[in-house]
């Protein structure tokens, strides 16, 4: 048992720009999160904010994804310092935060994610994260292996790339298309191109402003080309679109 946090893959890979293949966890089942843990993508994001995922279940899909391939990524419902607090001590060291619209908003994320005097972190002696007190360094050295991703989804966000991007403590951003093109009056129509031409100028200058960038393609056609435009985390598909077509190809099969 090494003293502080154990060391985070996702955050290593980020900071190294390697193409890191992921899928969405949504179904809420830990059996389903261990069945994906071992199937070979570099992460898995467990869903808090369109799925019905509270802490409980949160942890035992962290105890099935242990030992896989997939480090986990969780995505809080909202940038709540109590809320990132609970999913920190659950042993999560990586978050993708939603909504994040300016520098400002970035910073209390972070803050969110740190123990005092770097952050807010509320402490606890005893929980998952630090073994139940058995990791002994890990108060002061928690925020090492902490990865966050902040999630870029509208106009004004997107408008705020650099100033975001600069904000110590962001490891990366993370393009939301859904919500993006309904902030362009786009409803459902995350194909068109003016919101196409918007992703694609977020990724070129967060990567001139030194951050890695992701997003969400469940199309294989939109998900190499975003690779091709230098996003380095993407995920590919969901549990439930992986779910739902497989029953449908095997349905259409008889």
């Amino acid at each position: 048992m090494e003293p502080g946090p154990p060391p985070n893959a996702f955050k290593r890979a980020l900071r190294e720009g390697r193409t890191q293949i992921g899928l969405w966890c949504a179904l809420g089942s830990p059996t389903g999160a261990e069945i994906l843990a071992h199937a070979g993508f570099d992460w898995v994001l467990i869903d808090t904010e369109h799925a019905p995922n509270e802490a409980p279940n949160v942890l035992e899909q962290l105890r099935a994804l242990n030992g896989g391939t997939a480090s986990p990524v969780v995505r809080p419902a909202w940038n709540d310092p109590v809320i990132l607090k609970r999913i920190l001590d659950l042993g999560a060291q990586s978050l993708l935060v939603p909504y994040v619209q300016n520098a400002e908003e970035a910073a209390r994320a972070v803050a969110a994610t740190r123990y005092p005097p770097r952050g807010i972190r509320g402490v606890a002696s005893l929980h998952r994260a630090n073994a139940y007190g058995a990791r002994k360094e890990y108060l002061v050295r928690a925020h090492e292996e902490t990865c966050l991703v902040v999630q870029i989804e509208t106009r004004a966000a997107a408008e705020q790339v650099e100033a975001i991007a600069a904000v110590e403590g962001v490891d990366g951003l993370f393009v939301g298309p859904s919500d993006l093109s309904a902030s362009l009056g786009h409803l459902g129509n995350a194909a068109h191109p003016e919101v196409q031409s918007l992703i694609a100028d977020i990724a070129a200058r967060a990567r001139r402003a030194g951050k890695p960038v992701g997003i969400l393609a469940p199309v294989e056609e939109d998900a190499k080309r975003f690779l091709g435009l230098g996003f380095t985390f993407v995920a590919v598909g969901s549990d439930l679109s992986v779910l739902r077509l497989a029953a449908l190809r095997l349905r259409s099969a008889f």
